[in-house]
Order: C-alpha cells, then sequence, then structure tokens
C-alpha cells in the first residue's frame, strides 16, 4: 500500500514513516500543499496535515477530491466539531485529531480503502480458499472445512485466518491483525491475538499451519 504523507513537519513525518512502514506500507512524505497533486498517481490513501506553509490543507483536500477518488484521512491539530465538519465538507474520507494512537490510524487506512473498493487486489469470482492438507476456507459461507468436516469458527478467528489466507504466504504484523480484526489497539491486544491464534491452530488440527514470525507476527504456511 502505498501512503502519500502531507506533513510540514520533519519530526512528525519521520515518526509516521517509520510507524507505517513497520505495517508494511510504502510511505511518500511531501512537504508542501502544491507538491500534492504530481505526487497524487499510484497512491493509495493521502494523510493530510492542514497546517501547510504555502497552500491551506482543506484547499488542498479539495483539489484532491476534484482530482479523483483517493481516499484523503485528514490528520490535524484543529480538532474543534466545526474544523471536523469543514474537512468532511471539502471531501476528506475520514478526520483525525492529533495526537492519536497510531494503532487507530492504521484501522482507519484500512476502513477508507475498503470503503472506496480498493483494499486489495479483486477478489477471485470462487471465493473458496483451499489451504492445503484437507482444509478448505469458504468467505461466502462463512465456514472452514477440515477433512471434509465443518469447524466452528468464532467471527473474530475466521477473520484472523482470513486475513492470513489473503496475505498467501506473506508475514502479516501483529498490529495489522489487531488493527483490522479489532479496529483498536490496548495494552492486552497481543495476548487476545495469541490466544485466538493458539485457538485456530487447535480447530485446524495442523499447529504448524499458522507460523509463528517470532518480533513480527504470524503467516499462513500452506500444507501439502
Amino acid at each position: 500500500m502505498r501512503v502519500l504523507v502531507v506533513e510540514d513537519d520533519d519530526r512528525v513525518a519521520a515518526a509516521l514513516r517509520a510507524a507505517l512502514s513497520r505495517h508494511e506500507m510504502e510511505v511518500e512524505r511531501v512537504a508542501r500543499g502544491a507538491e500534492v497533486l504530481p505526487n497524487l498517481p499510484g497512491t493509495d490513501v493521502v494523510l493530510l496535515d492542514l497546517g501547510l506553509p504555502d497552500v491551506d490543507g482543506l484547499e488542498v483536500c479539495r483539489r484532491i477530491r476534484e482530482a479523483g477518488d483517493v481516499p484523503v484521512i485528514v490528520v490535524s491539530a484543529r480538532g474543534s466539531v466545526d474544523e471536523r465538519i469543514l474537512g468532511l465538507h471539502h471531501g476528506a474520507d475520514d478526520y483525525l485529531v492529533k495526537p492519536y494512537d497510531v494503532g487507530e490510524l492504521v484501522a482507519r487506512i484500512h476502513a477508507v480503502r475498503r470503503r472506496r473498493g480498493t483494499a486489495g487486489p479483486p477478489a477471485a469470482s470462487d471465493p473458496v480458499t483451499e489451504l492445503g492438507a484437507g482444509v478448505v476456507l469458504d468467505r461466502a459461507r462463512h465456514t472452514l472445512t477440515v477433512d471434509g468436516a465443518d469447524v466452528a469458527l468464532a467471527r473474530k478467528e475466521f477473520a484472523v485466518l482470513a486475513l492470513l489466507a489473503d496475505a498467501d504466504g506473506a508475514v502479516c504484523t501483529r498490529d495489522r491483525l489487531v488493527a483490522e480484526v479489532w479496529g483498536r489497539r490496548w495494552p492486552g491486544a497481543d495476548r487476545t491475538l495469541d490466544v485466538h491464534v493458539a485457538t485456530l491452530r487447535t480447530k485446524l488440527g495442523r499447529p504448524g499451519m499458522v507460523a509463528t514470525v517470532r518480533g513480527v507476527g504470524y503467516r499462513l504456511a500452506r500444507a501439502v
């Protein structure tokens, strides 16, 4: 995912780049409003600060919306209700007031992409994914079958497994899994994720299918 960060503060931009990079996002940063439109092609989401040195951020937001459908999240210290309403009226898809939690920001990035229909590559016409070794995930029916038998999964267990399956063997970071499945981060989030993964492994009957990548997250090791 390519995120265009529009932020004139070097320290804030550097911290944001580091945080989003840990969530497997490619970050491009510009510091001036005039630089936004030339850098818009190929962008999946724009994070827009309003306090820019050359053009007011609301005007930049309006120009982005006129140029196309790229999702825009305003990330600003301007936090009054009137300012948030103005941001939305100028074309922003979401509005987050500084300071904010990075986990919440990541969840909002994924949410605006889903609403815009750009959450990833087009879904296959067949919602059934064969994970190997007799394990089949059916998104349409919201079911998991192992060796032909239905296995009951809780909603969040299913969501975790579906994200891992969609990654097709790539690592899903802990922060991404927590952000997309629970929509927020809290002190016990990692433990909650671990419990769900442990339960998944038990229900799959194939403990090695969901592999731990130490210090990063989890990946699906498709069995054969």
